[in-house]
């Protein structure tokens, strides 16, 4: 583009004292613009805050990688074999054995509640540290299941759990389970197995699932719980790198052909694939505000296009080409965009760093399970949105810089 025709686009642009109607239907288009782009930049980040919110949430209690055995049985009897193989496994962290079975809970019998029974290893200095559960305890209480007696046998349950169990660390429950039980020769069902433990810690971890349901114990207790002996249910692993988990898991796979391994993703991928689709769902629908306002752009520019009709056939009949003439309004229009991509960006930005450091939106903690929106800002995410903006506002230039470039300079000099 030329200097010549970037100097005549500049007086198009601000030469509208003739017309404030143009001047106005600019505006607009600008605010069109920055409104979508901001809102879009907010709204992404918010859902980029949930999702990593909520990815934090569910990997304290659940770890990167799972290697099960195939079948309902959920037993691995020669666990040790299995674990060391995952430990030597390139890409793995650390790797523990882990039971994880149901039973029901009580107090003094008057009320049960189910929970989901977890055996891992004590907290201790040797302790491999596969997930950052040991780091939710409450109360200065830990994970190494210690009672009064200084016994390795007590339990740590959810906060909403024990809540509701009305239990405190010092108190005691019975733990029912089915698990192992032998079979009433008159009735045919089940005997149920009483236990007795100890409360030693509460841990809240945000997750409603895991503070409503959980309760963890030592691994020897849980076998013993759930009547596996010496076997565990699997082994779970911490990869070097979070987001590589998928890729070592794959690996495990071809090494361990006659185990089942899964990776946070797929354990969860019901969830992250509706988080995906809400996000997309949301971008799209806020993307229409940027196209509304390039329908501005497009009335804008056309109108520019009518009021300047002489104008432009006194330039094609002075000799200036028609790609000449298409380019001018190019580029008005693609200033009216990156305007307002720019502007709306900075202001976009600028509200999501002030949502986030101040924490403007609070939300109910035990509704919401946070207390405030949480905010991440993606720049690859930012480079998109500010990209796709700039591109619908070139596109809806087409359209009105081709009607000028197609005008005839007598008939464009007639006009009245």
């Amino acid at each position: 583009m030329t200097r010549l025709e970037l100097s005549i686009a500049w007086r198009y642009l601000r030469s509208r004292s003739a017309s404030r109607l143009l001047n106005f239907i600019s505006v607009i288009s600008i605010i069109g613009v920055l409104v979508g782009v901001s809102a879009l930049i907010v709204i992404i980040s918010v859902m980029n805050g949930l999702q990593n919110d909520l990815r934090e949430k569910i990997l304290v209690a659940s770890p990167d990688i799972r290697v099960l055995t195939f079948g309902d049985a959920m037993v691995m009897p020669n666990w040790r074999q299995v674990m060391e193989s995952v430990k030597a496994h390139p890409g793995v962290a650390a790797a523990a054995p882990f039971v994880l079975t149901q039973g029901l809970a009580s107090r003094r019998g008057d009320h049960v509640e189910g929970a989901m029974v977890v055996g891992i290893e004590p907290a201790s200095p040797n302790a491999a540290r596969v997930t950052g559960i040991r780091e939710t305890a409450l109360q200065e209480r830990d994970f190494s299941f210690v009672t009064t007696s200084g016994e390795i046998a007590g339990v740590a349950l959810g906060k909403r759990l024990a809540e509701r169990l009305n239990v405190f660390p010092g108190d005691s429950i019975t733990l029912i389970t089915a698990a192992g039980a032998q079979i009433n020769p008159v009735t045919g069902t089940p005997v149920p197995r009483y236990f007795r433990f100890e409360v030693t810690a509460w841990f809240e971890t945000g997750m409603y699932e895991y503070d409503n349901t959980y309760l963890y114990m030592p691994l020897a207790q849980a076998q013993e719980f759930a009547g596996l002996g010496e076997a565990v249910t699997g082994i779970e692993a911490r990869s070097i790198d979070r987001w590589a988990a998928d890729r070592v898991a794959d690996s495990l796979r071809s090494a361990l052909v006659s185990y089942r391994v899964v990776d946070w993703q797929e354990q969860n991928s019901g969830l992250y694939q509706a988080l995906k689709l809400e996000k997309l769902v949301m971008g799209v629908i806020l993307l229409l505000i940027v196209i509304v306002a390039a329908f501005n752009i497009v009335s804008s520019l056309t109108m520019v296009v009518r009021d300047k009709t002489r104008e432009i056939g006194i330039l094609k009949a002075m000799g200036m080409p028609s790609r000449s003439i298409r380019r001018i309004f190019l580029a008005q229009g693609t200033v009216i965009g990156m305007v307002g991509t720019l502007i709306g960006a900075v202001l976009g930005l600028g509200a999501a760093v002030v949502i986030d450091r101040y924490r403007l939106i609070t939300l109910d903690a035990s509704v919401y399970l946070i207390d405030h929106l949480p905010i991440q800002i993606e720049v690859l995410d930012v480079m998109w949105i500010v990209l796709a903006s700039i591109a619908i506002a070139v596109l809806a230039t087409m359209y009105p810089s081709l009607q000028a470039a197609r005008l005839y300079p007598v008939e464009a000099i007639r006009d009245e």
